[in-house]
């Protein structure tokens, strides 16, 4: 079977992470995407000490399934080239700044005399039009500006970023959403979206509780959950416990298992909303036993119950795991030089085959220009 993207064709002008991570999800739905990249490369393409052969592991991990021009567009050939791509396209990210969108012609308003049902999405740190669009926009800076820092970590300890690139993959998976909407919609336009916009989006219903009842957000002890106890995480015999009971029912199959079936009747323990009352109470008496026991034994006594639970694990455990191999999110791509591994592709449908292809090498489909003056 068909992949449902197949036939339509993408064009992607940025660098790094969030513009070619949304690219790289269109792709691998079977998406045409043509990298157009200066005559030096997407600086992504060194970044990573990390090589397969020709290929570098960061360039690769976000480049899979993807074609590659070369084109000036700050040049006359470099525009016409975009625009012969343009008229057989169906849409065009970018993860420029605002001012480099537009004068790179990347803009639905520039590129609507060639194509006028071509998508625009333009992925940038504050939107096309606002105060600070022109303001420098990295992962680190939005995570800052929109409280995730301030909530990440423990309140003693210093504000934390994520331990990843939160903010350039949720505003790639966004721009890819809003892509796809105007495809089904099947009218050109432009798509706007702001890493800024998306972080504020994503903290919903903490910022919905200051919204309408004034509740500041905070920072909760060992990554705590601000309304649901116990959840959170605790230390077991020999390191650390993910423990996460909503419902009333899982607490009371966990406080027999505990051993401590009197909790149940407890009336600071029996329900949600006093679990909340009193936290600090329900926190010492868990804390007390969850202590008793290597956390492998918890997971081994509480899972079956329903409950969710689970170890602490590192990434390198998450990529050998028998989940991540039942899921086939381990990819991995043969090249002359050996192959080529990668996280694979959330998406799965079921009786349609998985795409595979190496990341393009700079300039590899220039074919694609042919007969454009340079």
């Amino acid at each position: 079977m068909s992949l449902p993207l197949e036939g339509v064709r993408v064009l992607e002008v940025g660098h790094m992470l969030m513009g070619p991570y949304c690219g790289l999800l269109l792709a691998d739905l079977g998406a045409e995407v043509i990298k157009i990249e200066p005559a030096s490369g997407d600086i992504a393409r060194a970044i990573s000490p990390h090589w397969i052969g020709p290929h570098n592991a960061y360039f690769a991990s976000l480049n899979r399934n993807k074609k590659s021009v070369v084109l000036d567009l700050a040049t006359p050939s470099g525009q016409e080239a975009l625009a012969v791509l343009a008229r057989e396209a169906r849409a065009l990210v970018t993860n420029l700044r605002p001012s480099a969108i537009r004068k790179l012609g990347l803009t639905y308003e520039s590129l609507k005399r060639v194509n006028p049902k071509l998508v625009c999405v333009a992925l940038t740190g504050y939107g096309l039009d606002s105060p600070h669009a022109e303001h420098p926009a990295y992962d680190y800076v939005i995570q800052a500006l929109t409280g995730v820092m301030a909530l990440t970590g423990d309140p003693a300890s210093p504000p934390t970023k994520a331990g990843y690139s939160a903010v350039d993959n949720s505003a790639g998976i966004m721009g890819a959403v809003g892509l796809l909407a105007k495809l089904v919609q099947g009218e050109g336009g432009q798509v706007d979206i702001a890493m800024y916009d998306v972080m504020l989006s994503q903290l919903n219903y903490l910022a919905g509780a200051w919204l309408n009842a004034a509740e500041p957000a905070s920072r909760q002890p060992l990554s705590a959950h601000p309304y649901i106890v116990p959840a959170q995480i605790f230390r077991t015999r020999d390191g650390w416990l993910a423990l996460f009971i909503t419902h009333d029912d899982f607490w009371r199959r966990f406080a027999v298992e505990a051993g401590h079936a009197e909790w149940i009747g407890d009336a600071r323990f029996a329900t949600m909303a006093a679990r909340r009352e009193n936290r600090d109470a329900v926190l010492a008496a868990v804390s007390d036993v969850l202590a008793t026991d290597t956390s492998a034994a918890w997971v081994a006594r509480l899972a079956p119950l329903g409950i969710v639970v689970s170890g602490i694990e590192t990434l390198e455990q998450a990529l050998a795991s028998e989940q991540t191999r039942a899921r086939a999110m381990v990819a991995q791509v043969e090249t002359p030089a050996g192959p080529l591994r990668m996280v694979g592709n959330p998406i799965k449908l079921p009786g349609q085959r998985e795409r595979l292809e190496p990341p393009p090498q700079l300039g590899a489909d220039q074919a694609l220009v042919a007969g454009v003056p340079a």
